[in-house]
This record gives structure tokens, sequence and C-alpha cells, in this order.
């Protein structure tokens, strides 16, 4: 058993860029899956009778798998190997959105994107676990944040590029292009993601014990509250450009692309951060994203100022690497449910910041006033940290001090 431990840890220290390439590849897919339907929505309410609000329905439930999953399949697998659940997880993704394609009709259209939902949390987590374990200690967040270009690079290119071949050779092609991908990453995994030991203690009990650690409990909603703004302003961010600042719809793809290009620089940026000093990047960074979002609701007024902060508030996904490597680090022994719940809180943090940036548009507040929706839950983001630190001290004394 050491002998086979030993070997798959060099195995995969060996070659851990590819590793990471292969799990990013799956963050690739399930980033187009999620976002690509915003821009399919027209032809899908089309094609299944329905209003687009109503296609809504099926974000809400793929959101919904998020969360579902993400706790689940990490409490019922804590025993299953990792690289053999990665496997699955992508099966199962395949499935999820092929059918999604040949849904007969839009509830069972629904009730698909659920399960195409169920195994995005449970993958990045464990994807997280595996690319953090190939590197040492001091590269973790880098390492996670590789992984999680596959998310990035997907609003820049997959969701545009799916959103292209959807509307013009049906929405279908999308979900079935992404089947393809999730299917090609199982065989790339199985080929080129070592195994990795089991642990023989592992127990759903366990893992579940992670939904019971103040730490665990402090990063989670700061994942959930703190990245909310970025979502605020995410979510309305063509009407805002195009009904406040006159900007055309041509020019809704380069929207796209900037996010996207800002997204990737802030995924990178707060990896590096994470790695120099996590408990520092953290306030940091959540200071930034108040200031930057505060501002879009200024630089909105102008086509190209508000272009620029779109790029400036795609980097509020620096908080991302940070939060998943504190959360691994507080998890103790239950890494694979705090690693994949981080996802679950993310995708709580897109419906939490959409519902009040439309509350505020809905009460009469400018476009624009999602810019200060989204600072206010930065800052507030702020708060839970300063006062998550404060009882961490109180609970663990001069140990945190030299954290």
């Amino acid at each position: 058993m050491q002998d086979s431990t030993a070997s798959s840890s060099q195995g995969l220290a060996r070659n851990p860029r590819l590793a990471e390439f292969v799990l990013a590849l799956g963050g690739f897919g399930i980033g187009t899956s999620e976002f690509v339907i915003m821009g399919l929505m027209n032809r899908v309410a089309g094609d299944l009778a329905v209003t687009v609000p109503q296609v809504g329905y099926s974000i809400s439930s793929y959101a919904l798998g998020v969360v579902v999953g993400a706790p689940l399949i990490s409490a019922l697998a804590a025993r299953a190997p990792r690289r053999l659940l990665l496997i699955i997880l992508m099966l199962v993704f395949a499935v999820g959105n092929i059918a999604s394609a040949m849904a007969p009709g839009f509830w069972s259209f629904v009730g698909l994107r659920f399960l195409a939902g169920l195994p995005h949390g449970a993958y990045f987590g464990i994807a997280a676990l595996v690319a953090a374990g190939a590197v040492p200690v001091d590269q973790r967040a880098r390492a996670i944040s590789r992984v999680m270009l596959g998310l990035t690079v997907a609003i820049l290119i997959g969701a545009p590029l799916g959103t292209w071949a959807g509307n013009q050779f049906g929405w279908q092609i999308a979900f079935v292009g992404v089947g393809g991908i999730a299917l090609l990453t199982a065989l790339l995994i199985r080929l080129y993601v070592p195994i990795q030991p089991v642990d023989t203690f592992a127990s759903p009990v366990r893992e579940l014990s992670a939904l019971l650690k103040q730490r665990v409990l402090v990063a989670l909603a700061l994942a959930c509250i703190g990245c909310g703004g970025m979502f605020a302003i995410f979510s309305y961010v063509m009407p805002t450009l195009t009904q406040q600042a006159g900007m055309s719809e041509a020019l809704g793809p380069l929207v796209l692309v900037i996010f996207g290009l800002g997204s990737i620089a802030g995924n990178l940026i707060g990896g590096r951060m994470a790695d120099k000093n996590l408990m520092r990047a953290i306030p940091a960074i959540l200071l930034w994203c108040g200031v930057i979002q505060g501002l879009f609701y200024f630089a909105a007024n102008n086509v190209w100022t508000g272009l620029l902060f779109v790029g400036l508030v795609g980097t509020s996904m620096a908080l991302a690497p940070s939060l998943q490597t504190r959360l691994m680090d507080v998890a103790e022994d239950a890494q694979t449910m705090a690693a994949s719940l981080n996802h679950a809180a993310f995708n709580g943090a897109n419906a939490l910041g959409a519902w009040l940036a439309g509350l505020a548009i809905s009460a009469g507040f400018s476009w624009s006033s999602t810019g200060l929706v989204g600072a206010s839950l930065a800052f507030c983001g702020l708060v839970i940290f300063a006062g998550g630190r404060w009882l961490e001290k109180r609970t663990y004394g001069a140990c945190v001090q030299r954290a």
C-alpha cells in the first residue's frame, strides 16, 4: 500500500501541469454549460413553446443541482478513489447535457438541467484537492487557480462560441458539444491523472462534520455574500450598458470577452496573492471588489468606461482560489465536503447577487445601481471576515495570531 501511494504521488508530481490541464478542461465544459443558456434563451423558449422568463427556471434548476449535489455526493462518495469519482462525475455531467439536448418538452428539460448541475460542485472541489496535492504546499492556490482557469476561459470563449453555434444550428448543439467535452475529459482523466491513495478512515459522517465547523461556515459565508457583488453586476450588465450607457447590442459579445479576460486575470493574480499570504489576500481582494463595484455605478454612464469596469469587475474572480484554499486549510478531516461546498456557495452568490440587484432595479433605481449592491455585498464580506477572525482568535488563541 505504501509503495502504491508513493508511486501515485510521484507520478502526479512528475507532470502536474498536464493533470491540471485535464482537470481545467472539465471545468471549461462545466462553465460553458452553466453560462451558454443565457445567450440561447430566445431559441430555447421558441422551440419548447414557453416564455423567456420561464426558461430562467432551467437556470435555477441547474443552480439547485449544484447546491444539492455538492454535499450529497461528497458525503456518499467519501471513500471513493478521487480519480474514479472524477470520471464518474464527468460521465454523469455528459449524460445530463446530451439528454438536455434531447428533452422532449420544457419540464423534462428543466429536470435534466438539474441532473447536469449535480456533479458541478463535487467535481471542482475534488479537482482542487487533486491539483493542490500535486504541488508543494506554498503553490497550492496557484495550482487551484490554474484548474479554475477552465471556468473563466468558458466565460471568455466557451459560452460565446456555444451561443453562436446554438443560434446558427439550434440550441441543442451547444449542449451536445458540452457533453462531448465531458466525455473527452473523462477519458483524459483516466489517462493522465494518477491514482491517489484512498482515505480508509473517510465516512459520510466525517465529511458532513464540515457543516459544523465555525471556520468552514465563515469561509462559505464569505463566498456566498462577498462574491455576490460580481454576479449582481454581471446578471444585468447587458441592459445596463445598452439602456443606460447607450451601447449598441452588436457589442454584446465584446462585453463577455472583456469580462472573461478580467476573470482570467483575477483568477491568476488571486492565486499568487493567496500563496504569498492567504489571510491578507482575502480582505485585500474584498476591499478591491467593493471599490471597483461601487465605481461601476458611475462608470456605466459611458460606454467605454463601462466596458473598462466590466473587465475590472471580472477580476473579482480573484476571491475564488483564495477561498478554496482557505476551506482546505480549515476543513480538517472533511476536505472533500468543504472543497465542494465552495462552489455551491458561489452558486448561492449568483442567486443572491442577481436577486438583490433585481430588487434595486424594480424599486426604480438606475440599472447601474447593481454596482452599489455589489459594493455593499463586498463590504459585508469584509465584516464577515473580520468577525470570523475575531471568533477564531478567541477559540484558537495564539496559533491564529501566527496565521
